[in-house]
This record gives structure tokens, C-alpha cells and sequence, in this order.
């Protein structure tokens, strides 16, 4: 009996550690798994993409007016300018402005529509609003990351970047790739219904006080700041390609809201410099105007729904200021 009781003794450490390398075998073999099949959908949706995202495909219908000037980029432009009070600013009819930006909205999804219908932007006017998580490296969240930029880079290279704290990012460039590609298939840029208010979205909230962030410096969207990667390299060259597609190219850098003072936030304010150097570099080289909006005369905080984007009672005199600013 008691050498049954040793056997029992010793014979049970061992199936514990059997049992401990099948699991961690089983759990290995699972992920090796999940990360050949994750590179193979990557590897379909970086050849299945399409430049152009459904959000600005469903915006492009506007097109077919052969507007004069095209307002096109970020969430700032999108809720921010009022293409038919712009219209009546310079005189035109309606349709001869419209907004075509959308959230996130980035450079190389614009130049992608303009290489697709080049008759559209020929002589017009081409407006883009830039933000900084478009050149800021250190951004990688998957609600903003440029998803034009990511299938440039190659299955390897969207491994290495996004795993394994940023699988999310290239989970949403799987699913857009495949929307975008089924709307280019579909031509929704040509059959989709024309967008009310000319491309227009009105914030009609106002963010609680608790959701405001303290400054800007320690904002996401200058995390771990580095402009000089692919992000920049795309999307600058994206701008400046631009300029040879239509009559005239203005990169506008929008305004945060005027509860945050640059002057006495350093950190905000050194990287904010650097990134409009960046873009202003680039116009001075490409040929194309920038335009810095650090404030705007009449836009008080009290029309403003976030600490990026005015309500609706601060579209009316956004638009009016951009309009003014902008060179013929």
C-alpha cells in the first residue's frame, strides 16, 4: 500500500505537466491559426480595397452639378461649412458648392476620387481640411486610422504595426475593404441618393463639461507623436497631387475650441507648429494654399458641441470666415 501511495505521488506532477504542455501546444497551434487566417483576409482585402470609402461614396453624387468649389476632408469640414450659404456668399447658385469631407476623412480617398471622375474637379476649387491624427504616426485607434494609408503598407508590415494591442484597426480595414470594393461595384458614386444640405452634417448637442478634455497637448491625437512615417509620406504626397487634378487647391487646418489656449500649452503648441510646418512645406513645394485658422473672430465657445466641431449655431459663422479667407 504504501508504494502504491508513492506511485500515485509521484505519477500525478507528471500528468500535471503533460497536461500543462498539450494546453500550451493547443493554445500555440490556435494562434498560429488565427494569425495565418487573419494574413490571408489581409491579404484580400489589401488587393479587394478601394481607395474611395463608402462614407465618401455615397457624398460624390453631389458631383454632378459640376460644383465650382469643393469642400472635402475631416469631420471639422463636414459638420462645419454650409455649402449652400456658401453659394450665396460668392454669388452662385445652388449646387455650385458642396461638402464632400466625411469622418476621418483623408487625403488619399479624395485624390482617388478625383483620378476617378477628373472632369468633376477639373476647374473647380478643392478645399481639404486636415487633422493631426492623419500624419501623426503614434495614432493607430481603428475609429480614425487612415485605412487608405494601412493597405499601402503590406500584410507583414500591418502585422508588425497593429498586433497585438491594435487588432481592432485591422479588423475595420478587413470589413471597410470589403464595403468599399462592393460600393465600387455597385456605383453608388453615381447612384446614390444626393445628400440633403448639399453634403452638410449639424451638430445639434452640445458634449457634457465632464466629457471635455483638460488641454489639447495630451490629446489622442497627438499620442506619441511622430509625423515623419508613412501617414505623413502618403498623405502629403496625396496633396500635393492633387494640385495637378484640379483649378485650385486650399489645405485648411481648422480651429480647436477657443477654451484652449495655446500659449499656455507648450506641449500642444510644439507639436501643433510642427505639423503645420509640415503641410505649409509641402504647399510651398506642391504649389498648393494653406490656410491656419487658429481662431475665428465671433466663434465663441458656446458654439461649439466638442472641443473639435461646432454646434449648428457656429456653422453659419465658420462658413462665413472660411469663405473669406479663401483665395480666388
Amino acid at each position: 500500500m504504501s508504494g502504491l501511495s508513492i506511485s500515485k505521488s509521484t505519477s500525478l506532477p507528471r500528468v500535471r505537466t503533460a497536461s500543462a504542455r498539450w494546453i500550451t501546444a493547443a493554445l500555440a497551434l490556435t494562434a498560429l491559426t488565427w494569425l495565418v487566417v487573419l494574413a490571408a483576409l489581409l491579404a484580400i482585402a489589401n488587393r479587394v480595397h478601394d481607395d474611395v470609402p463608402v462614407m465618401l461614396a455615397i457624398k460624390l453624387p453631389l458631383l454632378s452639378s459640376h460644383p465650382e468649389l469643393i469642400f472635402a476632408g475631416e469631420s471639422r469640414t463636414e459638420y462645419q461649412v454650409d455649402p449652400e450659404l456658401a453659394a450665396q456668399l460668392i454669388g452662385k447658385p445652388q449646387g455650385s458648392v458642396v461638402n464632400i469631407a466625411y469622418d476621418a476623412g483623408e487625403p488619399l480617398a479624395v485624390l482617388a476620387a478625383m483620378r476617378r471622375e477628373p472632369d468633376r474637379f477639373r476647374k473647380a476649387h478643392v478645399v481639404v481640411s486636415v487633422v493631426p491624427f492623419l500624419f501623426n504616426e503614434g495614432v493607430r485607434s481603428a475609429a480614425v486610422y487612415p485605412l487608405d494609408v494601412a493597405a499601402r503598407l503590406g500584410v507583414a508590415e500591418q502585422m508588425l504595426s497593429f498586433l497585438p494591442l491594435r487588432v481592432g484597426t485591422l479588423i475595420r480595414f478587413i470589413r471597410e475593404a470589403f464595403a468599399s470594393r462592393l460600393a465600387a461595384d455597385r456605383d453608388v458614386a453615381e447612384t446614390a441618393p444626393q445628400p440633403p444640405l448639399s453634403g452638410l452634417q449639424v451638430l445639434n448637442h452640445t458634449q457634457s463639461e465632464d466629457r471635455w478634455p483638460a488641454d489639447v497637448g495630451s490629446h489622442a491625437h497627438y499620442a506619441s507623436w511622430n509625423i515623419s512615417g508613412a501617414k505623413a509620406r502618403f498623405e502629403i504626397g496625396a496633396l500635393c497631387e492633387m494640385v495637378g487634378l484640379a483649378g485650385k487647391v486650399t489645405v485648411v487646418v481648422p480651429p480647436w475650441a477657443p477654451r484652449y489656449d495655446r500659449a499656455s500649452d507648450s506641449e500642444w503648441r510644439q507639436k501643433d507648429d510642427q505639423y503645420v510646418a509640415l503641410v505649409a512645406d509641402a504647399g510651398r513645394a506642391c504649389g498648393f494654399d494653406v490656410l491656419n485658422i487658429a481662431s475665428v473672430p465671433g466663434l465663441g465657445q458656446g458654439n461649439y458641441a466638442d472641443e473639435m466641431h461646432v454646434n449648428a449655431s457656429g456653422v453659419p459663422i465658420y462658413t462665413r470666415y472660411l469663405v473669406s479667407r479663401l483665395k480666388p
